[in-house]
C-alpha cells in the first residue's frame, strides 16, 4: 500500500479527526492528518494486486486543485489502464517521486 500524493485538505467549518486509514468503494485510500490539514492518497493493496505489474504512473503536478472523485492519477499496468480517483478535494502538495520514476515500486510493501 504505498502512497501516492499528498494533498492539502480543504473544508468548510470542521474535518475529520481521525488519522487512519480510509476506504473507498473503488480501492483507492486516503489517510488524513489534522495537525497539517494534509491528506495521503494511495490505492488498495488489492487494487494493485489486479492491475499486476505497473508499468506507467502519471502523477498529478504540484499545486494543482484536485475536487473530491475527480481522475487524478493514471495508473498503466501490462494489463489496463486505470484511473484513480481523489476521495477528497484540496490542493496536490506533494507527490511520490519514486513511484513516478519506478512505477513497479506500487507493486511492492513500503
Amino acid at each position: 500500500m504505498r502512497s501516492l500524493f499528498f494533498v492539502r485538505r480543504y473544508f468548510a467549518s470542521t474535518a475529520p479527526s481521525y488519522s487512519d486509514i480510509k476506504y473507498t468503494k473503488s480501492h483507492e485510500w486516503v489517510q488524513y492528518f489534522p495537525e497539517t490539514k494534509l491528506a495521503r492518497v494511495g490505492i488498495s493493496n488489492f487494487a494493485q494486486e489486479q492491475l499486476g505489474e505497473i508499468v506507467h504512473v502519471e502523477l498529478p503536478a504540484i499545486g494543482k486543485k484536485v475536487a473530491e472523485l475527480e481522475s487524478t492519477v493514471v495508473i498503466e499496468s501490462v494489463k489496463i489502464a486505470a484511473d484513480v480517483y481523489t476521495p477528497v478535494a484540496g490542493q496536490v502538495t506533494k507527490v511520490n517521486e519514486a513511484v513516478s520514476k519506478e512505477p513497479t515500486l506500487i507493486n511492492t510493501k513500503p
